[in-house]
């Protein structure tokens, strides 16, 4: 049995209902993860229902990671068996489980924002289209867009409207066919297709209703089209569906976020409870007030305002610039005229373009800073390669990774026998990797043709040992068969060592 006493009143009103739709605004700074943690749990300990029957689901791995941690926490116990990810990752799970039912592999690789701007450019190409006027980096936001609005290929055919809309119509068919070719999803794909399963396959979507007997969603006001479609289709049987979240902090409809998910809730699911956590515990009165001035100007929201029993706080400050220089030369006076250590300052800026000015103004100050982020691990270029190796040793059809790694490290397979390569599979329609057991067929000189027998071979060894062989054996193996140690210290640089330690 868990303690709710740590709960306030309106938290554990919504953590002890059961049955039927369940809508918590919940405002910054409310509790708003101590209840969905709670709410889980009580299901469990209190209500009875099996963590397998629990689907939750959040937007990053972080949080789903903290709601599973908080949970164990508060049962004393590990759970096993619950299902408690982000929407990206519950849908994929789904699809290694059903993709078949769309002719797809259940080895299918997704593919991140590098390799879907790839098959793009490559797609581009074919097409013989004009990369500067139809750009794929533009090409890849306006097809992103169109999945979140749930707009298929199908339904920008019957929209075009003059020879742009033809021509994204005729990229965005053919970047959905070589996907699928490639046998690969993007990450709009993952939420897509268990729509499509559950609308193809009504058995399939029975199971799923059946299985996830409690649905809970986290940040339910940055839902987008497919999200909410998915988690409607599974709770439309039973309807025992709890969602948190809080419409003044719905900030990502430029990437396709619909507030009206949140504001229309009860139009959607029916008869609904709905409960406000007004009880800030984390910001003081000024702030408060500050953000209330002006969240309560928002034409589209539900009313709502928060409170808190924490002092009144100091006063916040404004600063102006007139232009981002003069911004700098501010933000930096604020911080030197303060009475505490500079390792105890922290800019936050939106966008990467907005640190420049206040690097030069740091700098010319003689003012040592550091700048946290950049590339993130598994994006950059050494670790990528390794990735592409493997994701081809799975799927031998990912003709992107295949490109990728075909001459890394160099072994003399350049852009023009790449060009051969591919004007070959267009040909005999045939995937780049069934191309290269054909090599002796493409007209190559004797070197090239050497080069893709070894690279050939060597995938195909590997793609044996899968069978038997953990990734790690693996990866080390492939490290040892690819020289790679070598290749990096041989070029003697601190960049090149950098990249052999990550």
């Amino acid at each position: 049995m868990i303690n709710l006493n740590s709960l306030n009143k309106v938290q554990r009103q919504a953590v002890e209902k059961i049955g039927g739709p369940i809508l918590v605004f919940a405002g910054a700074g409310s509790g708003k993860t101590r209840v969905l943690t709670y709410k889980i749990a009580y299901l469990i300990s209190e209500v009875g229902i099996a963590p397998e029957n629990i689907l939750a689901v959040t937007f990053t791995n972080k949080a789903a990671q903290e709601m599973k941690s908080r949970v164990s926490d508060l049962l004393s116990s590990e759970i096993h068996g619950i299902n408690i990810g982000t929407f990206h990752s519950i849908s994929a799970r789904i699809l290694r489980k059903d993709i078949n039912l769309l002719g797809y592999n259940r080895d299918f690789t997704i593919y991140d924002q590098q390799d879907s701007k790839s098959l793009i450019k490559n797609v581009i190409n074919n097409l013989d289209l004009n990369t500067k006027q139809f750009d794929p980096k533009s090409m890849q936001i306006r097809i992103s867009n169109a999945k979140n609005q749930l707009f298929s290929v199908d339904y920008i055919e019957n929209i075009i409207d003059s020879y742009g809309d033809e021509k994204f119509h005729q990229i965005y068919s053919d970047y959905q066919k070589h996907l699928k070719l490639n046998n690969s999803v993007d990450f709009d794909d993952l939420l897509l297709l268990p729509i499509q399963i559950f609308k193809s396959n009504p058995t399939q979507l029975a199971y799923y209703q059946n299985q996830y007997k409690y649905v809970l969603v986290d940040e339910y006001q940055d839902t987008n089209k497919p999200q909410f479609e998915m988690v409607h289709m599974i709770s439309s049987k039973h309807k025992d569906i709890f969602v948190v979240g809080d419409d003044d902090q719905s900030i990502y409809g430029w990437r396709g976020a619909d507030i009206s998910n949140i504001l229309n809730f009860q139009q959607t699911f029916g008869k609904s409870r709905i409960y406000k956590l007004e009880q800030n515990y984390r910001s003081t009165k000024n702030i408060l007030e500050a953000a209330w001035t002006v969240v309560s100007k928002n034409i589209e929201r539900a009313e709502k305002k928060l409170w808190t029993d924490n002092s009144k706080g100091d006063l916040l400050e404004l600063l102006i610039g007139y232009d981002e220089r003069d911004e700098a030369k501010k933000i930096l006076q604020l911080i030197t005229s303060k009475q505490f250590h500079l390792n105890q300052s922290a800019i936050l800026y939106r966008t990467n373009s907005q640190s420049r000015a206040i690097e030069d103004e740091l700098r010319k100050s003689g003012i040592a800073y550091h700048i946290i982020g950049g590339v993130k691990f598994y994006e950059r270029k050494e670790i990528k390669d390794l990735i592409c190796y493997l994701r081809v040793i799975v799927n031998s059809h990912d003709s992107i990774s295949l490109e990728r790694i075909i001459n890394f490290p160099p072994r003399g397979l350049g852009a023009s026998t790449i060009a051969k390569i591919n004007m070959y599979k267009e040909n005999n329609s045939k995937s780049t990797y069934n191309c290269l057991e054909n090599y002796s067929s493409m007209n190559l000189p004797d070197r090239q043709s050497k080069s893709i027998n070894m690279f050939y071979r060597l995938i195909e060894k590997y793609k044996k040992l899968s069978m038997t062989e953990k990734s790690s054996v693996i990866l080390e193996s492939l490290l040892n068969d690819l020289s790679l140690k070598d290749f990096y210290y041989n070029q003697k640089t601190d960049d090149a060592i950098n990249r052999w330690e990550n």
